[in-house]
């Protein structure tokens, strides 16, 4: 998984490179490029790397519980 959310990164770096180019050249298509890419990384590659990195439940120190923090109240 580590390797695939690499690889698409690099995908969209160049990606994002290709846009910046067409719109220094004023392609018309720059802009479309430009918006496919964005879309790209905002429902591909961001979903994968959230996934990737909270799969395993690394983050639960971090998360108030509030069950634990009543029964500490309580005590």
């Amino acid at each position: 998984m580590k390797t695939v959310l690499k690889i698409l990164f690099v995908i969209f770096l160049l990606w994002m490179i290709a846009g910046a180019y067409l719109l220094n050249t004023e392609h018309p298509k720059a802009q479309v490029v430009m918006g496919l890419g964005v879309l790209y990384m905002s429902f591909i590659l961001m979903p994968l790397f959230i996934y990737y990195r909270y799969k395993d439940g690394k983050y639960k120190k971090y998360v108030m519980n509030s069950d634990k923090d009543k029964k500490k109240a309580e005590d």
